[in-house]
């Protein structure tokens, strides 16, 4: 109900004060909050006015003891339990709740401080930029902004961009410490996903990519906790800045419009304040004592790479980028990681280097010897030799098949092959050879359609049933031979 009662409700809350009712219990019955109730009690302004008599609570005696056992992190209930068995506190629990809270309010605590020596440190983060027309799409959006600041000085590095993907990310990291003129020890990361593949309050996984990117570089990766941010309070207050002081109410033409922007506000703002907190200039401070501590750059840029899991195939080869590339037969079955670039392929199994190839063609393989049995070589030439033996085997229309099949798709079909000559394990070899003088008549060159033309012939071979030996009205053997005799 609202403040201003209805003429029924008004009679029914008088009645039921001349009752003697208190405040609480007809709010309780009516619904009508008591503070509109006292509103309407005629006899309020007859009563006298509270006089504070500044009372004490009945914990005030057992401060001391309250106050001991908040410093070792005990709660009220606790505390509560504690009184009624040590000191026969005969008050009810909210007593000791009011009184608690009451301590905690005029209680100071310790701010924590993070201190950052000179080098140890540089913060990074997103934030969203101002709006920026984008030229591929034609529209305004709002592009990504990567800013990097050392936590000592205060110097930074900011670029913006469109994604917060995995290149993107790593690159800006590089040209901020080109920028920086160095790479600081530890850098202190948000659970991006471009850089920690898995959040955890304990041990969060570095994503496999940014790990190598920092071992080239010579810093240590550090994830912030989740719901953390003030553990990455010098870039968070430092995007506050940038976003209030450079970027508020602007707009861009174009992301390199941006970019230039907030270079130039850099060299001619941001790096000249005055930081707030060493009460000297930003970029002088980092010339003086920051820079000489940070370490120095690599000779080499990182060289990108992707990873992925690769199933290692019954025929020893996993495949990158539709290229073949082998690997020990005793890893068939077995899932693999593997790396590659624009130059090497590698292939890790639990951790371990077990083979290592340059880059080849599509369709094409990359064999070692060691890798496989020695009755079973890698040589294409007689890899399909093997495969149009077992086609023969079959039948002609299989063999005929196999070789056109070679012909159409070269060694992509090889596979193809394969899976050819395992429909025979379901299927009578005749009807896979029937199937493949349909398909080569129609120049299918498909597992799916062979498939299917098998199945096709297996429904229509007619089911042979056995010949039965005994049955109700065959005559056992011995019957003719008694006629015989007679």
């Amino acid at each position: 109900m609202g403040n201003y009662l209805k003429m029924a409700d008004k009679r029914r809350i008088l009645a039921l004060l001349e009752l003697g009712w208190s405040y609480r219990r007809i709010q309780r019955e009516t619904g009508v909050h008591r503070g509109t109730v006292a509103r309407y009690d005629p006899s309020r302004e007859s009563k006298p006015a509270k006089v504070s008599t500044g009372s004490r609570s009945a914990c005030e005696p057992y401060r001391r003891f309250i106050e001991s056992c908040l410093a070792k992190g005990l709660t009220a209930q606790r505390i509560w339990q504690d009184l009624r068995e040590d000191y026969n506190f005969t008050h009810e629990y909210a007593c000791v709740k009011r009184f608690v809270r009451r301590l905690k309010r005029h209680r100071p605590e310790v701010a924590a401080v993070m201190e950052h020596p000179p080098g140890d440190e540089a913060q990074v983060d997103f934030f969203t930029g101002p709006p920026t027309l984008d030229p591929s799409s034609g529209r305004w959006r709002r592009p990504w902004i990567f800013r990097m600041v050392l936590s000592c000085s205060g110097h930074s590095y900011e670029e913006p961009m469109w994604r917060q993907d995995k290149v993107s990310f790593i690159r800006a990291h590089e040209k901020a410490f080109l920028e920086l003129l160095g790479v600081p020890r530890v850098v202190r990361l948000d659970n991006l996903k471009a850089g920690v593949s898995r959040a955890c309050l304990y041990d969060p996984d570095i994503g496999e990519l940014y790990a190598a990117f920092a071992t080239h570089w010579g810093f240590v990766p550090l994830p912030c906790r989740p719901r953390h941010p003030q553990e990455q309070g010098v870039v968070e207050r430092g995007g506050a800045y940038l976003k209030d002081n450079a970027l508020k109410g602007r707009r861009f033409d174009s992301l390199e419009e941006l970019d230039a922007f907030l270079k130039r506000w850099n060299r001619t703002v941001a790096r000249l304040r005055i930081h707030g907190t060493t009460r000297k200039q930003v970029y002088a401070h980092f010339l003086e004592v920051e820079k000489p501590a940070l370490r120095p750059l690599p000779t080499e840029r990182f060289s990108f790479f992707q990873v992925g899991t690769r199933h290692v195939h019954p025929d020893g080869y996993v495949e990158v980028d539709r290229a073949f590339y082998s690997v020990p037969n005793r890893l068939l079955g077995e899932e693999v990681r593997v790396y590659w670039d624009d130059r090497l392929i590698r292939v890790y199994w639990q951790g371990e280097s077990v083979a290592v190839h340059t880059r080849a063609p599509v369709g094409t393989f990359r064999s070692v010897d060691d890798h496989r049995p020695r009755h079973k070589p890698a040589r294409q030439e007689v890899y399909q030799e093997n495969l149009l033996v077992k086609a023969e085997y079959i039948g002609q229309s299989a063999l005929s098949w196999a070789k056109a099949a070679i012909e159409e798709r070269d060694v992509r079909a090889y596979r193809l092959l394969q899976g050819m000559i395992s429909l025979t394990r379901r299927h009578p070899k005749e009807s896979v050879d029937w199937a493949c003088g349909i398909a080569l008549e129609r120049r299918l060159f498909q597992h799916r359609p062979l498939r299917r033309l098998v199945e096709q012939a297996a429904a229509r071979t007619p089911v042979q049933r056995p010949l039965l030996q005994s049955h109700d009205i065959i005559r056992d053997l011995s019957e003719y031979s008694e006629e015989v005799k007679v």
